[in-house]
């Protein structure tokens, strides 16, 4: 594993192992490297959650988070993201955490840098490490995939974190169905395709997006009833499973796919998604970082399965 550019990269195995660390770190562990080390985040793309959650990462292992802004660097004058990656190896940077609108933005820099990288949003197509998140969530509170109901709901045509997911969660066994409105619905992704009435009674696992404008290049967007005929109600979500959970990767748009009240109801696992965030981040930096020998041997291991205790 060179770098983390895909979930399509990992086995199951790998996946659980990563899980493991990342609970293990939750735990209060932590590794220790054989150097200082630094780690650029670039993200060319506006970001909350998962920018502070890799720089808290980052922090929590001891690494040093060099600075910089999309607004005030030089991407302004002309520079590529390769030149822009490339000035950030050579002036010492041991890591690079990158989100872009490309869909393929890897391909080059995966090929010409010599350190890791990270893929923090690559453009529709992938967020593996919201993917991880997302996967530490479900296991924490069920402590397995196989069999599980879990239904994607909402922008599912733009959403990275909808590509992600499903194809991660049906490796390790769920059972996954999709649910978006007229025009949002992904041809790509082989998965049956449900109404939100039935996702709400069918799922153990009610996982919702936001409609994602940015992507949408003219479209139209939702619809003032967008809520009422596509989002989670309180009368739709009375009609979940007692021990259903909802999910969403966040920004929330309160009001549209989802009653501003259920944000933090019982159901809701959405900051406990964003804690995750944090200590996923810090296992897969770390298992990068081994990788590419900058931690000592037995640093990282294969712990015991500390989320099987449940």
């Amino acid at each position: 594993m060179r770098h983390f550019i895909s979930v399509d990269q990992f086995t199951e195995d790998e996946i659980q192992d990563l899980l493991q660390t990342a609970e293990h770190y939750r735990m209060g562990g932590s590794p220790e490297f054989s150097k200082p080390l630094f780690a650029a985040n670039l993200f060319f793309e506006p970001s909350t959650r998962t920018k502070m959650s890799f720089t808290m990462a980052q922090k929590r292992l001891g690494i040093e988070t060099l600075d910089f802004h999309m607004d005030t660097s030089s991407t302004k004058k002309g520079e590529t993201l390769y030149d822009t990656a490339r000035t950030m190896q050579a002036i010492g940077a041991d890591l690079l955490v990158i989100r872009h609108a490309s869909d393929t933005w890897s391909n080059e820099l995966q090929q010409k840098l010599s350190i890791p990288i990270i893929n923090a949003g690559a453009g529709k197509a992938e967020h593996p490490t919201q993917c991880m998140l997302d996967l530490l969530t479900i296991y924490q509170e069920f402590a397995r995939f196989s069999g599980l109901k879990i239904v994607i709901a909402g922008d599912i045509r733009h959403s990275r974190v909808a590509q992600s997911n499903a194809k991660a969660l049906k490796q390790l066994g769920a059972d996954v169905y999709l649910c978006a409105p007229p025009g949002f619905q992904d041809k790509s992704l082989d998965f049956p395709y449900v109404t939100m009435d039935e996702a709400a009674e069918i799922s153990d696992v009610l996982m919702l997006l936001r409609i994602q404008h940015e992507r949408h290049q003219g479209e139209s967007g939702s619809s003032d009833d967008y809520l009422k005929n596509y989002g989670l109600t309180k009368a739709r979500e009375r009609k979940m499973r007692n021990h259903s959970i909802i999910l969403h990767p966040a920004p929330v748009n309160r009001g549209v796919e989802i009653d501003s009240d259920l944000v933090e109801c019982r159901r809701s696992r959405i900051f406990k998604q964003m804690q995750n965030g944090v200590y996923v981040r810090m296992a897969v930096i770390a298992r990068m970082l081994q990788e590419w020998g900058m931690t000592g041997e037995d640093t990282i291991k294969k712990y015991q399965p500390v989320l099987a205790s449940r």
